[in-house]
């Protein structure tokens, strides 16, 4: 079968791109990692993608003067790996407009809520706030919109009484993994397609 490549943006340790590493092992994965690459060259997950036999990168995005010039330079490097696909894992940049549009249809995020509950940041502590009795995960495709984007797959957790934002993180991230690895595979495979706005 030909797999999709696909290109994992990470910022840390990058516990998504692992277990999107990991499923891509299997023969009927319909997608390989052919790059990992990080707007931080400290990112945990490079030298896991390097112990993987992944090409790993860092462009640090400290080192250029905007938001633009970092992503021409993230845009050529996808485009050197010849990625088809690019996964955001705990990737933390908002990319601007034209680089989303670009990359419309072909580019995955995944968010620790249930879209389009808590878009942004500290999920967990809205929905504590909120008194919320779900939480959860999704992938979306990236849109112009930060968390605005296609869901494309979801999982739910229950939120116990005495969760604290770090408890309720943690059965969140244990979600998060096989519903990557999940979403992953039906845009690879074509099961679930980018519907463009008419």
């Amino acid at each position: 079968m030909t797999k999709q490549r696909v290109a994992v943006l990470i910022s840390g340790r990058g516990s998504n791109m692992q277990a999107l590493v990991r499923a891509a092992r299997a023969p009927d994965y319909p997608a390989e990692i052919v790059a990992v690459i990080s707007n931080r060259p400290g990112a945990a997950g490079l030298a896991f993608a390097r112990d993987n036999g992944i090409p790993a990168e860092a462009i640090d995005h400290k080192a250029y003067p905007d938001r633009e010039a970092f992503e021409a330079a993230l845009h050529q490097s996808l485009l050197r790996h010849r990625a088809e696909l690019v996964a955001c894992a705990g990737f933390m940049r908002i990319l601007t407009p034209g680089f989303t549009r670009r990359w419309a249809g072909r580019m995955l995020n995944i968010h620790p809520s249930l879209l389009p509950a808590y878009k942004g940041l500290h999920t967990h502590e809205q929905a504590l706030a909120d008194k919320a009795t779900r939480h959860g995960a999704s992938v979306h495709f990236v849109s112009e919109e930060l968390d605005g984007g296609q869901v494309i797959a979801q999982a739910a957790v229950p939120v116990m009484e005495g969760d604290t934002a770090e408890t309720l993180a943690a059965r969140v991230l244990n979600v998060e993994h096989p519903l990557y690895v999940k979403a992953l595979e039906l845009v690879a495979s074509g099961k679930v397609q980018f519907k463009t706005s008419s």
